[in-house]
């Protein structure tokens, strides 16, 4: 009996939510639906209310708009001063739906023109930039958009350092970076897909790909899981890439971002989506594999031996970075006889007078390290730079002077330290720095057995890993031969003529010869 009165109270809850979440239609009267909005947005001071008198009877009307949120001078040529010309020079309908048709196909110059007839519509077009048309008599309002006000202009990307190659990097505003790919992309192929994302303060988002290029099941894939976002405000792309991302528990980043338009032009030739969120520089590109992570654009921007051999320094600092600390911990501690005789008795010499074994040792210093480059990321650019380098010096020094660390183990660090910093993701140095934990914690416990048995459990784990559907360790496992020609190595620029088959792209001939998948 009690689970049937909940079960109807229930019921009854939600029936009551679903009606007060219908969105409101708009009165006709214009005082009416002008207090409303008032109440809605609790009278903001920022609210601009324009009101004047059109046609033969004096009909009401008015603008409403947010100060610092619209462009000015488009609301004063393109609207006001279009509507002062109607008001004194022409015959006009009297009757009220008629005089609304007539400013709407007629009077309004401004390209992007919508017809409101909910509050709801009304408020989020004027907290969104946009410019509303009242006229009295008319449960319809004209929306226009007017977006402007201060926005950052286009300048060099700023979390991934540009050597050779475009220095436009996406800003804070939708418009600019949707015009930035158009630029990039000169192509009538490029489609933009448009969702709006927020329940309460709504956020634009685009997913931007090439048709006839990407395989379909991707857009279908991202568009299901950007459907199935619940979330209050999207301020960052970050939001949207933990909620669409496979699995939230891997350490992987399964979607990449950046803040450059090459890349992110690049990614889309080759078949993949890119996510863009108005208000934020950075863009999400999906789907990623392993190999992708360590790639950049300077890669394809020099000769093929020369982007070969950048690679490989970079998977060279990613073993640097995940495994010296632990091997350093394994070798010294429980292998030392795996070292040559010399390099032992070195090390050995060194360490003399250090009160802490080598684990202790490495921890103390690993902990160090992570603080000074947390330390000089949240401090101002000029102060953390200083931080870094001097903090490091200083400290590595002091430590070996008081006799606390040995001079291997510093160098040992150093080495870890400038490994993480050559990879040109900043998500994955992340999971490196946990990672590299799990090895230094194995090494301690297993010594190199212990190593072993991590990086095999990784490996597994990499396998198993998928981002929209494609295994994350492609083309390794599963082997598709074809594409080991930009993995490791970067082919010559006449030998990349196919896009990457894991991505199963229905033109797959990236020089547009027409050759299709079959």
């Amino acid at each position: 009996m009690v689970r049937r009165v909940f079960k109807r109270q229930k019921i009854k809850a939600r029936q009551e939510e679903n009606q007060q979440s219908k969105p409101s239609k708009l009165d006709s009267n214009l005082e009416a639906n002008i207090q409303q909005l008032k109440k809605l947005l609790d009278e903001p001071s920022d609210l601009v209310i324009r009101e004047f008198q059109i046609g033969e009877n004096d009909i009401t009307s008015a603008i409403i708009y947010i100060d610092g949120l619209i462009d000015k001078q488009i609301v004063q040529d393109s609207i006001l001063g279009n509507l002062q010309d109607l008001i004194s020079g022409q015959h006009l309908p009297q009757e009220s739906t008629e005089l609304f048709q007539k400013i709407f196909q007629t009077f309004i110059s401004i390209s992007t023109t919508e017809i409101g007839n909910t509050h709801d519509d009304v408020a989020n077009a004027i907290l969104s930039g946009k410019s509303v048309f009242f006229l009295d008599g008319q449960q319809s309002v004209i929306i226009m958009d007017t977006k402007g006000g201060e926005s950052r202009s286009i300048q060099q990307p700023v979390a991934e350092t540009v050597v050779r190659g475009p220095r436009a990097g996406f800003v804070e505003n939708l418009g600019t970076n949707l015009s930035l790919l158009r630029r990039a992309l000169q192509t009538s192929d490029l489609r933009f897909k448009a969702y709006q994302i927020g329940e309460r303060s709504k956020k634009s988002l685009v997913v931007a790909y090439v048709d006839g290029v990407i395989n379909p099941a991707i857009v279908k894939e991202v568009s299901r899981r950007i459907e199935s976002i619940e979330i209050d405000d999207a301020p960052e792309s970050g939001f949207i890439e933990q909620w669409i991302e496979d699995s939230f528990l891997s350490p992987f980043p399964q979607i990449d971002s950046t803040d450059r338009s090459d890349k992110a032009s690049s990614a889309l030739l080759q078949g993949k989506v890119v996510i863009l969120l108005d208000g934020t520089p950075f863009v999400l590109i999906a789907p990623i594999v392993l190999g992708d992570i360590l790639k950049s654009p300077e890669d394809y921007y020099e000769r093929w031996w020369i982007g070969t051999l950048l690679r490989m320094l970079r998977y060279l600092a990613a073993f640097i970075a995940l495994m010296l600390p632990g091997l350093y911990i394994a070798l010294v501690s429980i292998h030392p006889g795996l070292l040559p005789t010399e390099l032992a008795l070195s090390i050995a010499a060194s360490r003399e007078g250090v009160p802490f074994p080598p684990v202790v040792e490495a921890f103390l210093m690993v902990i160090t390290m992570e603080l000074l480059q947390e330390a000089g990321i949240r401090l101002p650019t000029p102060i953390g730079q200083t931080i870094g380098i001097v903090g490091g010096l200083v400290i590595g020094e002091a430590a070996v002077t008081a006799g606390i660390v040995s001079p291997i183990m510093v160098i040992v660090i150093g080495l870890t330290a400038i490994a993480a910093f050559a990879n040109p993701s900043f998500s994955i140095g992340i999971t490196f720095r946990i990672i590299r934990w799990g090895f230094m914690i194995a090494a301690a416990i297993f010594g190199l057995y212990g190593i072993v048995l991590v990086y095999i459990i990784i490996n597994i784990h990499i396998v198993n890993l998928k981002s929209f559907g494609i295994p994350y360790s492609t083309p390794f496992a599963p082997n598709i031969a074809g594409d080991w020609k930009d993995l490791v190595i970067r082919a010559p620029m006449t030998m990349l003529t196919k896009r990457p088959r894991f991505l199963a792209p229905k033109d797959s001939n990236s020089a547009n010869k027409g050759v299709k998948d079959s």
